[in-house]
């Protein structure tokens, strides 16, 4: 099936699309063009998010009311969010958004090899190299029908106008115009372990390592911080093991019979036992090596581990802003006049 106005498919798309595919969309579609293995999907374009918005907001006022909300008056925007989320929610799809997102998803579905998928946020404020957005919006995992995945595109949608969102854009002073929200939909992966890793130490910013987090389940457990995942350094040129941590991993998060998923106790001989062994973990280094290579910078990338086929697959890679920010920032305050400190070391000299 071709993309349209509404419909990009991985293959068909990169960071450069970010406009219209946001940053997950963007990356996902980067890394599959790079050869890199990502479950397969497409992204809802926000495009169609455009056309949805100018149905429930035809002239625009509502979302530029944003800008006017005080950036510190929690109760304000709590009350602005849960309104507009309500009426998105509520919302019927234009025919033409919701023929082209049922008809990529049954594409997607074809054949029967996939049948539940992941739907994810991926805003255009996603992923900058200058700040973090990353978590503000909403993902559903282990969505079992055409229906089901209609229905979490428009509650994708609506999570851009989450308090924690608004109240971010609000903070930084972030201009409403060009916000906007695309959503990825693609094949869920039965992970049998999944974490994140880092190109760049995120405790010491060391550029010569890379940090393996993972624990049980689908990475859902680690991202949220409801488990403690088992945690590696790894030489990024030797391979060297400097660090092993194996940790008590009580939780796992995996699918529920109903779709979503739910958590679930780990077994007594599971809970500290390794969840990657050493082999897994060389693979994991290749391919974030390989990743960093690509985007020329360091990266924060969340990978999964298939359990029917054993494939390592990526489901983000987002560039790593804690240490490069840090790296940014001037050393000293630049002086108005260059040689002012000069004059002063000579003038204070008796």
């Amino acid at each position: 099936m071709p993309g349209s106005e509404h419909i990009s498919w991985f293959a068909d798309i990169g960071l450069h699309d970010r406009p219209r595919v946001g940053g997950k969309g963007g990356s996902l579609g980067e890394l599959e063009r790079a050869g890199i293995a990502v479950p397969p999907g497409f992204v809802v374009t926000t495009a169609a998010f455009e056309h949805f918005m100018r149905a429930l907001d035809s002239d625009g006022r509502t979302r530029a009311s944003i800008e006017s909300l005080p950036p510190d008056d929690l109760e304000a925007i709590s009350a602005f969010s849960r309104e507009l989320r309500e009426r998105i929610e509520a919302e019927p799809l234009p025919p033409e958004v919701l023929e082209d997102i049922a008809g990529a998803h049954r594409e997607l579905c074809k054949g029967g090899k996939i049948k539940t998928v992941a739907v994810r946020s991926s805003a255009t404020t996603e992923d900058a190299t200058d700040a973090s957005f990353a978590g503000l919006q909403d993902t559903y995992l282990w969505v079992t029908s055409t229906e089901h995945a209609l229905e979490r595109v428009r509650s994708c949608w609506a999570s851009l106008y989450s308090v924690e969102s608004v109240s971010y854009r609000r903070k930084r002073c972030f201009p409403e115009q060009g916000v906007a929200m695309a959503v990825v939909v693609q094949a869920m992966v039965d992970a049998r372990c999944a974490g994140v890793m880092f190109t760049r130490s995120p405790t010491t910013g060391d550029r010569s390592v890379i940090t393996i987090e993972g624990a049980w389940g689908l990475g859902s457990a680690v991202v949220g911080g409801e488990v403690t995942p088992d945690r590696w350094v790894v030489g990024k040129i030797t391979g060297e093991i400097s660090v092993r941590e194996i940790s008590d991993k009580m939780i796992q998060h995996l699918p529920a019979v109903a779709g979503g998923i739910e958590a679930v106790p780990v077994s007594d001989e599971q809970r500290r036992t390794a969840c990657l062994s050493d082999a897994e973990l060389q693979d994991l280094r290749g391919i974030a090596r390989k990743v960093e290579r690509h985007y020329g910078r360091a990266q924060d990338i969340e990978w999964a581990i298939d359990r029917h086929t054993g494939q390592i697959l990526l489901l983000q890679s987002r560039p790593e802003t804690v240490w490069s920010a840090k790296d940014a920032a001037p050393v000293a305050r630049a002086a108005d006049d260059p040689l002012a400190h000069v004059m002063s070391i000579f003038g204070g000299r008796q």
